[in-house]
């Protein structure tokens, strides 16, 4: 911590989210707001149509972009922005599109809010900053990184940039690494899959009941959230997130279903043709999110904190 500088209270806190018209910033803040947290929101633009909390425009993100109005008197920040979930790339170069955003705005965002007086910055990050699948194995999170896409490196040079940053100036950098988030009009290849329940289209996931995948709800992962904003243990960490029960891809479709008022129709293809299908499409790395594994050990997390996924979404045993 620089000399002089006095780190306010955590508890009681403003909290700054970005990206509050997100997936995942949206639901944070309603959230922190019914739990009576004072919230302030940053958006891209304001958008009538889609209100966020207490909003602050900041146009598009990149390191340039000026954070001062969404930080002043901010205590906490919850960095919930980023480039994610390009299901058709239309750039010549998508890493240097990922580093612009999740990590060259991600930093200069950090810088300023250490200047701010920010005491505590929590960095939504991603597990593919561990790898792509695990193979009997769950992540933890001191394995060594293994980031497997222009996405999940853009993440993973930032947490190494948040740790100088904090190092340089004394505030807290927290990360959360979650797998796949899951809630109400999901994001990514969750999405397609989504809108073709919606149309009661035949799927073809009748036979994959073996993969075993950790998955994160909404309220999972708001619920974590709202315990590292306080806890003094979170400080310096990185923690894996889940809800805590691997489950296979038709247990997950079976619940989205669900929770959707509709009875899903499943075709018997074997899980091998279907991704041999998808590798030959170019698209081999949704062939591995929905018929390989990523199991997350999220021991540390719930020991470290005094914490366990909310049992709000909690999903069936498939077993």
């Amino acid at each position: 911590m620089r000399p002089g500088r006095q780190a306010p209270e955590i508890t009681g806190s403003r909290i700054l989210i970005t990206g509050g018209n997100g997936f995942l910033g949206q639901a944070l803040a309603a959230w922190l707001d019914a739990r009576g947290r004072q919230v302030r929101t940053t958006v891209r633009n304001v958008d009538p149509a889609r209100p966020a909390l207490a909003s602050i425009a900041v146009g598009d993100l990149s390191d340039t972009t000026d954070w001062s109005a969404a930080l002043a008197g901010v205590d906490v920040v919850v960095h919930c922005a980023a480039r994610a979930h390009v299901l058709k790339e239309t750039v010549s170069d998508p890493l240097s599109q990922f580093r612009a955003v999740n990590t060259g705005a991600t930093l200069a965002l950090a810088r300023q809010a250490a200047d701010a007086g920010v005491r505590r910055f929590i960095f939504i990050s991603s597990i593919g900053v561990n790898g792509a699948a695990t193979h009997g194995q769950p992540f933890r999170p001191d394995d060594p990184p293994r980031p497997h896409s222009p996405y999940a490196l853009s993440k993973w040079e930032a947490e190494q940039g948040l740790a100088v940053i904090a190092a340089e100036t004394g505030m807290d950098a927290v990360v959360l690494r979650p797998p796949l988030i899951t809630g109400p009009e999901p994001k990514g290849n969750l999405a397609s899959v989504n809108a073709a329940m919606a149309r009661s289209l035949p799927l073809p996931f009748g036979l994959a009941t073996k993969n075993r995948r950790d998955l994160v709800s909404l309220d999972t992962l708001c619920s974590l959230i709202d315990v590292v904003l306080d806890h003094p243990a979170a400080a310096g960490r990185t923690f894996l997130v889940s809800d805590g029960q691997a489950i296979s891809t038709r247990t997950l479709l079976e619940r989205m279903a669900a929770d959707m008022g509709r009875s899903p129709v499943f075709l018997p293809v074997p899980p091998g043709v279907m991704t041999v299908l998808l590798q030959w499409a170019g698209k081999g790395a949704m062939a591995a999110q929905l018929f390989g594994d990523l199991e997350v050990d999220i021991t540390a997390t719930c020991e470290t904190l005094n914490w366990s996924p909310s049992a709000t979404r909690r999903l069936p045993d498939p077993n």
